[in-house]
């Protein structure tokens, strides 16, 4: 009879060394006396499966790269692929292509998906006759473009002659559940029941998140310290932003400058309170949630569910709690551009926050999230780090780095020049700020003016809309220095913008396109073809919502 050669478990209490020398004496020992391994079962080849995404926060990518994990292991040739660093020409050969894509601003395509739908839409566009397809969509139904890039995608791959084979998934910012069922039954259609003893929807549905197998995540924040909550404008001021510090101390959370920070709030228990009088209920009735859960109504309001219906119309008296509830969706999580790098704050993370408040109709309003952190989380925040692979400072410290950030918008640029300080970056740094008044909103005015006066921001150009007649913004400052901003992007400079997407983004991006014709010599085509070539580059990113 032979045998199997034994070894010892890595558990054994020996250094790597003498593991290795036991290992090679019984191998001696047993050598010549080894069974031959079974034969491994014949591998199943379903062929290709491609996933193409299109992510502006780094949702769709995530679920994309899962998707296609999972894929592998049913014995899918498949692969996450990025619509930026894709052709529409390869579509054919492609023969099974999944498109996961969110929808930002007002129905619009995320930044690395806008080349590649330009080249599906235009006269040169392939036709798709053998291409097999499903598109699964993350948006938000507070939207009234919701899941308009998804839905868009799904009609121009079936006029081009695409087959669909599993019906288009459009999600809620509660995604994963819908996600989850969408690939589940895009492996029902193309894997059957029974083959390699389950059918191959199964593990993927019932998988968590790699996220949620790390420790804290989405769905289990840590119940993190908060350190500094301080107002950064001035006296006056029309706005009220402020600057939160929150300790990550024994978490395990990592982030990197670029990333973003889910903070889970509470609703305000006083607009609780409101929403209950007005539907005439105590708060102790039972209610029961979709994920099956029971809680008493007051209980599920302040916590679990997002109450935003009632913001400008409160219910009716007589109500029954589950009718009250049942339009609610889920109490999500609100993501912030982290304003720190942890190399200059260890076990550290720094938030740079608008509050909202404002009044409807008499009454007055809150947003959840930032005045949960301004005004009732008291020392506790519930937190987790949500990635953001897609915004990064440029991999060469040599790189000049170009940051547009107004208002709030300075928060990854306050991280980003930290960073570049703590490791040490050559690369020239200019940022361009701007906001309603100097005297009350230059936010981080002591820390930029010092990074100035120390020559490590080069420049530092701001634009203050309400101090005089004309109101400027900082795109007219990116066209009144177009001569050096040219510049810079021929030396390689990387161009990033941060902030509003419906209006400031939308009006920096006609700039910077006109600062290309301008000092490039290019018309409006080439302009537009260069520009593109510094989003494909990596060069031109945006941290924009």
């Amino acid at each position: 009879m032979n045998y199997t050669t034994p070894k010892l478990p890595e558990s054994a209490p020996f250094t790597p060394e003498q593991r290795a020398w036991i290992n090679g004496y019984l191998a001696g020992l047993f050598s010549g006396r080894q069974e031959p391994e079974a034969p491994a079962p014949a591998a199943i080849s379903r062929g290709p499966l491609l996933f193409l995404w299109g992510s502006q926060t780094g949702g769709a990518e995530r679920l994309a790269k899962k998707f296609a994990k999972e894929a592998v292991k049913l014995g899918f040739e498949s692969k996450a692929v990025g619509l930026d660093a894709f052709k529409p020409a390869q579509l054919p050969e492609a023969r099974r292509v999944c498109v996961v894509t969110s929808t930002y601003g007002d129905g619009d395509m995320p930044d690395n998906a806008q080349d590649f739908w330009k080249g599906i839409c235009n006269g040169t566009a392939p036709k798709l006759d053998g291409l097999e397809f499903s598109v699964l969509a993350l948006g938000d139904r507070t939207y009234v473009q919701f899941c308009e890039a998804g839905c868009q995608f799904d009609r121009r791959l079936e006029e081009l002659g695409g087959k669909r084979i599993h019906p288009r998934t459009d999600c809620d910012v509660d995604y994963e559940i819908p996600a989850k069922k969408w690939f589940s039954g895009l492996m029902e259609v193309l894997t059957p029941a029974g083959a390699n003893g389950t059918n191959g929807a199964g593990s993927a549905a019932a998988d968590e998140d790699e996220e949620e197998e790390s420790g804290y995540h989405k769905g289990n924040p840590f119940p993190a310290r908060l350190k500094t909550n301080r107002v950064l404008v001035g006296e006056g001021s029309a706005k009220e932003t402020r600057h939160f510090e929150i300790v990550l101390e024994g978490s395990g959370l990592e982030y990197e400058v670029g990333d973003a920070l889910g903070v889970m709030p509470r609703n305000c228990s006083d607009f609780v309170a409101e929403i209950l009088a007005a539907a005439g209920l105590s708060g102790e009735e039972a209610v029961r949630l979709p994920d099956g859960s029971e809680h008493p109504l007051r209980e599920a309001m302040h916590s679990k569910l997002d109450l935003a219906p009632f913001i400008t119309k409160l219910p009716e008296a007589g109500i029954p709690a589950a009718d009250l509830i049942a339009p609610l969706r889920g109490l999500q999580p609100r993501l912030y551009s982290i304003s720190s790098s942890p190399k200059a704050h260890p076990g550290e993370v720094h938030l740079t926050v608008g509050i909202v408040r404002y009044e409807i109709e008499g009454k007055s309003r809150k947003g959840v999230a930032s005045t949960f952190l301004a005004d009732r989380a008291g020392e506790v925040v519930p937190v987790f780090v949500h990635k953001s692979p897609s915004f990064r400072i440029p991999a060469d410290h040599s790189a000049p780095m170009i940051m547009v950030g107004p208002g709030t918008g300075i928060a990854p640029f306050r991280a980003f020049l930290e960073e570049r300080r703590a490791v040490g970056a050559t690369g020239k740094n200019w940022l361009f700020f701007g906001d309603q008044r100097q005297a009350t909103d230059f936010l981080y005015r002591e820390e930029l003016e010092q990074m100035k006066a120390d020559g490590f921001l080069t420049r530092l150009d701001t634009a203050f809309s309400r101090d005089q007649a004309e109101k400027i913004y900082v795109q007219n400052r990116m066209i009144e220095n177009a001569d050096e901003l040219w510049a810079w992007l021929e030396e390689g400079g990387c161009f990033y913008v941060c902030g509003d997407a419906k209006r400031m983004a939308k009006d920096v991006d006609i700039a910077l396109h006109r600062v290309v014709e301008l000092k490039g010599g290019f018309d409006a085509e080439g302009a537009a073809a260069y520009v593109s070539n510094l989003k494909q580059t990596k060069r031109y990113l945006r941290d924009v919502y």
